[in-house]
């Protein structure tokens, strides 16, 4: 029977010629790493001492105001959109079940008239338009009409029931546009208040540590202060 010898490195070389640990080595390599990082593990679950309430209710604060910003502001904004886009279609279809539109000539601008505005996504301007109606004598009425329009120019002007000029009712993209308007208000109004509210826990937060702290340190140091002298 052949003995181990050492090979001067600390580790023993058999029978077969291979090297073998040092003896009174522990475990297989590495559980001292595993070790450590369960120790690692353990101290993370110890409360911290300086860990204080107000701490948690801040970062809770900024996980609520994370998941309010990424989905509950949208959410809102969805949802008044969807109501504006509701009510715009209903105001539409009102006005459109009112209103009339007839072909006139712009047969002159009233004396005075103010400067073009803009009306119905374009420019507009007072002018005196006529138009006939089969078996009615000629009308004439003040309306608002294309800046550009000319004397004799045919141009299509709305009234309602009561005979009053009255600006088109709203089309698809006007109702729209209004859709998209309330919604990215509503968005932009949520997140805004989301993040007042945050600032404002922050603060809270703040001066409550603050606090605190004062607190401990009171406690804490004159015992501190007797040991040091």
């Amino acid at each position: 029977m052949r003995r181990e010898e050492p090979d001067g490195r600390g580790h023993t070389r058999g029978p077969d010629g291979l090297g073998h640990g040092h003896a009174g080595a522990s475990g297989p390599v590495g559980g001292g790493r595993a070790g450590a990082r369960t120790r690692l593990r353990g101290r993370r679950r110890r409360h911290s001492p300086l860990r204080r309430r107000s701490d948690a209710v801040e970062a809770w604060t900024t996980l609520a105001v994370a998941v309010l910003l990424f989905l509950g502001a949208p959410l809102a904004g969805v949802a008044a959109a969807w109501w504006a886009h509701d009510a715009a279609r209903a105001v539409a279809a009102v006005e459109r079940a009112d209103r009339h539109r007839v072909r006139a000539e712009v047969v002159g601008r009233p004396p005075g008239s103010p400067t073009p505005a803009r009306s119905g996504g374009e420019h507009t301007a007072r002018a005196k338009v006529r138009w006939g109606e089969p078996g009615r004598e000629a009308r004439t009425a003040v309306a608002r009409v294309p800046a550009a329009a000319r004397h004799g120019d045919r141009v299509d002007v709305w009234f309602d029931s009561r005979g009053r000029a009255v600006p088109p009712p709203p089309d698809r993209a006007t109702v729209w546009q209004h859709t998209l308007t309330v919604g990215a208000a509503a968005t932009g109004g949520a997140a805004t208040l989301v993040l007042l509210v945050h600032s404002a826990v922050r603060r809270v937060a703040l001066r409550r540590r603050l606090a605190e702290w004062e607190r401990e340190w009171a406690r804490l140091g004159p015992e501190w202060t007797r040991r040091r002298a």
